[in-house]
């Protein structure tokens, strides 16, 4: 039952690759401890399972896995039992699937990114750079707009990637303007994609325009450059976390900055 349970609230709420992993660890676990009780289940026993589950995957795989099953028994420990000792909690299985130290991000200062903005010349090029450094969007997003998701300074993103419904990106006025005057001149249908274009090609587009003043750009230094600014700007952390980049965990907002 709190099997079934956790998983789900958790397809409720995920997209569908974090529901793809979750159902993978839980299906696993369930075959090797379903019909034991929760606070049976030993570390030792975790360790074991887990080693043979995650057998020749990346650290980052290996590190995932645990971090679904260690949420799947603080569930238990939060929603259906208090005195449960979580069995992925301990020193050695903490050592054992941590992630690898990430290098830190690159942070570029405003008059950097306003250079680059201000030497592309091809007007799509430009408001999908202002979409994501000025609005703080993602590439993934920004791709899928279409006038009709359009509504002066609001734009609604259908099937995003916290698993709502819907959510609500709010932009400057001056780009909202040259978005409206990009979709006119090009003759874009509502139901149209305004930049119908691949992910890579983007990502390449992005590239090119890094180049411009001698960087190496990727589309979520944008994204991050966006909350950073705001930050220092005086934004509480707050709305930046869940107006500016919608994130479901302001832990991650925080790595951000």
């Amino acid at each position: 039952r709190q099997f079934n349970r956790t998983k789900t609230i958790t397809a409720s709420i995920l997209k569908k690759n974090t529901v793809k992993n979750y159902e993978f660890v839980f299906n696993q676990f369930h075959d090797e401890f379903g019909d034991r009780l929760a606070d049976s289940i030993t570390p030792d026993e975790i360790l074991s399972f887990l080693t043979k589950l995650t057998d020749g995957t990346k650290q980052s795989t290996k590190r995932n896995r645990y971090s679904s099953l260690k949420a799947f028994f603080n569930y238990i420990k939060n929603s259906i039992d208090p005195n449960l000792q979580n069995p992925c909690d301990t020193p050695i299985l903490r050592k054992i699937f941590k992630d690898r130290k990430a290098p830190p991000w690159p942070i570029f200062e405003k008059e950097l990114i306003d250079e680059i903005i201000f030497k592309t010349t091809n007007p799509r090029n430009r408001i999908m750079l202002e979409l994501m450094a000025r609005g703080g969007m993602r590439i993934g997003e920004v791709l899928k707009i279409r006038p009709i998701d359009i509504q002066d300074r609001k734009i609604t993103l259908p099937d995003p990637k916290s698993g709502k419904e819907s959510e609500v990106v709010f932009i400057p006025q001056k780009v909202a303007d040259r978005l409206k005057d990009y979709i006119k001149e090009k003759g874009i249908e509502p139901d149209q994609r305004i930049f119908p274009i691949t992910y890579n090609a983007a990502r390449v587009m992005v590239k090119k325009a890094g180049k411009l003043v001698g960087i190496h750009l990727k589309p979520h230094d944008l994204r991050r450059f966006c909350a950073t600014y705001a930050s220092r700007a005086g934004t509480p952390i707050e709305i930046i976390s869940k107006i500016l980049l919608r994130h479901v965990h302001l832990s991650t907002t925080q790595r951000y900055l």
